[in-house]
């Protein structure tokens, strides 16, 4: 999900936020003189297995480079708030680790440190995983793992119905069509009125030629329209503007939706579960072409908090992401390997991962044309979502209201 798009949302008190920013005030701060025994680091790994797995990688990792680590847990809507106002007063943790579509607001405030200024080694990562770490042609964050979307099929339901998985917008409303039996949907995906519904809308905007920045595009209009279409068809439920990924995958579990997309991180829930299912890549406008995948999962990035502080940090997050360590965060998250030859033999041992593996070389990263105002202009597009899926307004009105968040080029 988006968002390292992981289901679990959990909300904190104020007090914790309070505490976390006690944190960043006495721990953190500049390089001071003196030997550097310690450092801190903040992400929003609070669900379980996450969480501990998290602190036992920094443990080790602040072990081998010789500092002890003061990891602070926020629950991910506390996070940005937190890391801004951290940056803007030279107060970051050394380390920090942000969903990805977010790092550029914390760039651009000058507070991170350039990677290739202190020398980070990125032999064998996917250029398009180092692309969603960049801000402004510089490399500040790098992702152990990431996710993306696809598309999930009742394997038994397709069968029965003679219905082979679509590769094309026309296979998939002509299959969605006749999957549409009683209760059951053929088709169900994420609209909800937040980044969810943006990132799953993402695929058919670029697979159509469609950018970010040119909403109102005949392109985009289409993409949009596409989605309409099913939901006014009845293929789609109207209901998928109030549902996120977890919804859509409960849908999926209980046979009301015959095919859905989701993300990666839904394969361990599906395996606990007596379903037969299979993923493919996502449809596409026409035979061939290759699906534009937004890619998700965190980034770890490193403050600018000055000398050996900064050297140590760069050591942790080696260690980080050494081969041992990736392979553990992919195989917990079910993220594809940042590295290529990591990434080609997790597909050889699990095949359902291979279309997510499959996709990465072609994703895309959400900020690559917006840089830090994308989170503006997401949550216009989910808002236009939300109205052409409703009825309230056709899909080109609805965009060219969108369109007008988009800043001057």
């Amino acid at each position: 999900m988006p968002t390292g798009h992981r289901t679990h949302r959990l909300r904190g008190s104020s007090a914790l936020a309070a505490a976390g920013l006690l944190t960043l005030t006495t721990a953190c701060g500049g390089g001071g003189g003196g030997e550097v025994t310690s450092l801190t680091a903040m992400d929003y790994n609070l669900a379980e297995p996450q969480n501990g797995t998290t602190k036992k990688m920094l443990q080790e990792c602040g072990e081998q480079a010789g500092v002890e680590i003061e990891r602070e847990a926020l629950p991910r809507d506390q996070l940005m708030p937190q890391l801004l106002q951290g940056a803007s007063q030279q107060e970051l943790p050394d380390l920090m680790l942000i969903d990805n579509p977010d790092l550029p607001q914390v760039a651009a405030t000058g507070a991170l440190l350039p990677l290739d200024e202190a020398g980070f080694g990125t032999e064998g990562f996917y250029p398009s995983v180092l692309r969603v770490g960049t801000h402004d042609d510089t490399l500040y964050g790098i992702a152990p793992g990431v996710n993306g979307l696809a598309l999930f099929t009742n394997t038994a339901v397709l069968d029965d119905a003679g219905v082979e998985p679509p590769r094309t917008w026309g296979e998939l409303r002509d299959a969605a069509a006749e999957l549409t039996r009683g209760d059951t949907k053929g088709f169900a995906f994420s609209a909800i009125g937040h980044e969810e519904g943006t990132w799953t809308f993402e695929p058919f905007l670029w697979s159509n030629g469609a950018t970010l920045t040119e909403l109102d595009s005949p392109e985009a209009v289409e993409a949009l329209e596409l989605w309409s279409d099913l939901v006014e068809e009845g293929s789609v439920s109207q209901s998928v503007v109030n549902w996120s990924q977890a919804d859509v995958n409960d849908q999926f579990l209980g046979e009301r939706a015959a095919m859905m997309i989701n993300g990666s991180w839904q394969l361990p829930v599906l395996d606990e579960q007596d379903i037969d299912y299979d993923v493919v890549p996502l449809p596409v406008p026409e035979a061939g072409a290759d699906p534009a995948t937004p890619m998700g999962g965190e980034v770890w990035a490193i403050a600018r908090n000055g000398g050996e502080r900064e050297q140590k940090a760069v050591e942790v997050l080696q260690c980080l992401l050494s081969d041992d360590n990736m392979r553990q965060w992919a195989e917990l998250n079910a993220y594809v390997p940042a590295k290529e030859d990591l990434a080609r033999a997790l597909a050889e041992e699990n095949p359902q991962m291979a279309p997510f593996v499959e996709s990465v070389p072609t994703a895309r990263a959400r900020t690559a044309e917006l840089g830090e105002h994308y989170p503006d202009v997401s949550s216009a597009i989910a808002d236009a979502i939300q109205q052409a899926l409703a009825g309230s307004g056709t899909a080109k009105e609805a965009l060219a209201q969108a369109q007008q968040s988009v800043p001057d080029a």
